[in-house]
C-alpha cells in the first residue's frame, strides 16, 4: 500500500511521535525506543495534537510503538519536581488527552508488543480495539514506586479486567503475559511476533468500511448505555438506533444488502 504524505498539521508533532496516512487510515507511532517509549508530557500532548488535527477522510487510527516495546509508561524523571497541585493538574491533562482519544472522531486500534506497563497500559485501555503480539506483557508497578495510576487507569482498567485483578497487579507488581491478557479480556486479538501492525491495519480497514455514523454511535453511545440504568439505556438505544437507520448512507447500504449487492461479511 502506498504511503501518502503527512498532513501539514502532523509536522507539529514532537520527535517522540511520527504519523503517516495510508488511504483512510492514520498510523501514529510512539518513537522513543531508547526510552522504551516512555510517555513524557511532550509525547502525551503530541497525541492530543494528532487526534485533534486529523485530516478529512481519516476513518480509523492505529497506534503502535517503535523498537521492542509499546510503552513502558510514565517517564518517571518528570515526577521529581512536581508538587501535589501540579500532580492533580498533570493527571487531569492525561485524562483530557485520553478522553479525546476514546471519545474522538474515529475508532482507534492499539498494537501492543513488549512492555505495556503503567501509563502505556492506560493508553492502550483508552483505545477501542487492542491487538497483542506474543511478546506483550502487562504490569502496573505504581505500588512499588510509591505512586498511583493517573491516566484514567482506575476508571478504564477495572471495566476490562475487574477491580480485584487490578488491585493484585498494583499491590504485588504482578505481571501478565500476552496469552493471559487475551484470556482475561484485556486484548481482542493475539498474533505472532511481527504480525501486530499488519493485523491492526487490517482491522482498521474493516472499521473504516463501516458507516461513520454507526462507528460514532458505537464509540460514544455504547459505553454510556452500558453504564446507565436499564430504562435510560433502552431509551438511548432507541434514539441512537433511529438516528443511525435514518441516515442516508444507512438506507443505501440496506438497499444494497437487500438487493444482494453488499460485500460479503469479513471473517477473522
Amino acid at each position: 500500500m502506498t504511503k501518502e504524505p503527512k498532513d501539514i498539521t502532523w509536522q507539529r508533532l514532537p520527535p517522540s511521535l511520527s504519523a503517516e496516512r495510508r488511504g483512510d487510515i492514520a498510523l501514529l507511532r510512539l518513537s522513543r525506543p531508547e526510552k522504551r517509549n516512555a510517555l513524557d508530557d511532550t509525547t502525551v500532548l503530541g497525541i492530543e495534537t494528532f487526534v485533534m488535527s486529523l485530516p478529512a477522510g481519516i476513518k480509523a487510527i492505529v497506534i503502535h510503538g517503535a523498537g521492542e516495546h509499546f510503552s513502558a509508561g510514565l517517564d518517571l524523571s518528570e515526577l521529581s519536581h512536581r508538587g501535589v497541585a501540579e500532580g492533580v493538574e498533570h493527571s487531569r491533562m492525561w485524562h483530557r488527552v485520553f478522553d479525546r482519544l476514546q471519545f474522538g472522531k474515529v475508532p482507534v486500534i492499539a498494537v501492543l508488543h513488549g512492555a505495556v506497563v503503567g501509563g502505556g497500559l492506560e493508553l492502550a485501555a483508552a483505545c477501542h480495539l487492542r491487538v497483542a503480539e506474543r511478546s506483550a506483557y502487562y504490569a502496573l508497578p505504581e505500588g512499588s514506586r510509591g505512586i498511583y495510576v493517573g491516566g484514567g487507569g482506575s476508571v478504564r482498567l477495572p471495566r476490562l479486567i475487574g477491580v480485584a485483578r487490578m488491585m493484585d497487579m498494583m499491590l504485588t507488581g504482578r505481571t501478565y503475559g500476552a496469552e493471559e491478557g487475551q484470556n482475561m479480556g484485556l486484548t481482542h486479538y493475539l498474533v505472532e511476533a511481527g504480525a501486530g501492525l499488519s493485523k491492526g491495519i487490517e482491522l482498521a480497514e474493516r472499521v473504516a468500511a463501516n458507516a461513520p455514523l454507526t462507528n460514532f454511535a458505537i464509540m460514544h453511545a455504547l459505553p454510556r448505555i452500558a453504564e446507565s440504568d436499564p430504562a435510560g439505556g433502552y431509551l438511548m438505544e432507541a434514539l441512537v438506533s433511529a438516528i443511525a437507520q435514518g441516515d442516508e448512507e444507512a438506507k443505501s447500504r440496506l438497499k444494497d444488502f437487500l438487493e444482494k449487492r453488499a460485500p460479503k461479511t469479513l471473517r477473522n
